[in-house]
């Protein structure tokens, strides 16, 4: 851990320098856990979200009606593929140890899987509280593991010390479909952002289309401006037409 001081006012004494500044270098491995986070909250499942600067987890509770989101994590993309990581290391290291996670049972009575809903119509049926709606902000994520849950402590990097801003709880054979639709949401995001630079790159390539094909119209122009110019308007052999004098004042 590395925690560097941070400069106030600068030089006060010496009116000539600026204020100076200094970047904060904050690396820590432990974390912080607030009485607020220290419980958790259980969830049987996730929705994972993604907009154009963030990814949000809805961690729902589908035990009794309503249905609802016990937990709403905002994470900035850079941190999505490190948790998709640290999930798969942990998703290894339990089967390593427990063996092959089984698949959460169907019931008997169902024969082929329900419809997906719509994202309207799943959240139709959500009871999502005020004070979980704007969500928590997280930017680092550790995840652990017994032998029936995995535990995710999402943590924010601030400094000076990091905190446990939420904490999860996933029953072990919720975890793969979770992972599975993390990833799914990250490739999305992915191809989303690939195609929006490809997109600005072919609108650069018109514009310098364009700009190249104008300047080669304006020389194309200015040369036969040039070239009508250079060309001789006729020549006097020294001769004047046949025609009366006329002289001034007759």
């Amino acid at each position: 851990m590395s925690d560097e001081s941070v400069p106030g006012e600068g030089n006060q004494g010496d009116g000539d320098e600026p204020p100076s500044s200094q970047e904060v270098q904050h690396q820590q491995l432990s974390a912080r856990v607030p009485d607020h986070a220290a419980q958790g909250v259980f969830s049987t499942g996730a929705v994972v979200l993604n907009g154009p600067h963030e990814f949000i987890l809805d961690f729902l509770l589908r035990l009794t009606r309503p249905h609802r989101v016990a937990a709403r994590i905002v994470l900035p993309p850079p941190v999505v593929p490190r948790m998709i990581a640290a999930l798969r290391e942990n998703l290894g290291n339990y089967e390593t140890r427990f063996g092959p996670i089984a698949k959460a049972p169907v019931p008997l009575d169902q024969m082929t899987p329900p419809a997906q809903p719509t994202p309207e119509e799943l959240y139709d049926d959500l009871r999502l509280e005020d004070e979980t709606i704007s969500g928590t902000y997280a930017n680092a994520v550790m995840v652990g593991h017994t032998g029936t849950e995995f535990s995710l402590d999402f943590i924010t990097t601030f400094f000076p010390r990091s905190s446990v801003a939420a904490r999860v709880y996933l029953a072990a054979p919720n975890v793969p479909r979770f992972v599975e639709s993390l990833s799914h949401s990250w490739d999305q995001y992915v191809r989303k952002i690939e195609s929006a630079r490809e997109g600005q790159a072919g609108e650069q390539a018109d514009e310098q289309a364009g700009e190249q094909a104008d300047e080669q119209a304006d020389e194309q122009a200015d040369e036969q401006a040039d070239e009508q110019a250079d060309e001789p308007g006729g020549e006097w052999d020294g001769e004047w037409d046949d025609g009366e004098d006329v002289l001034p004042g007759e």
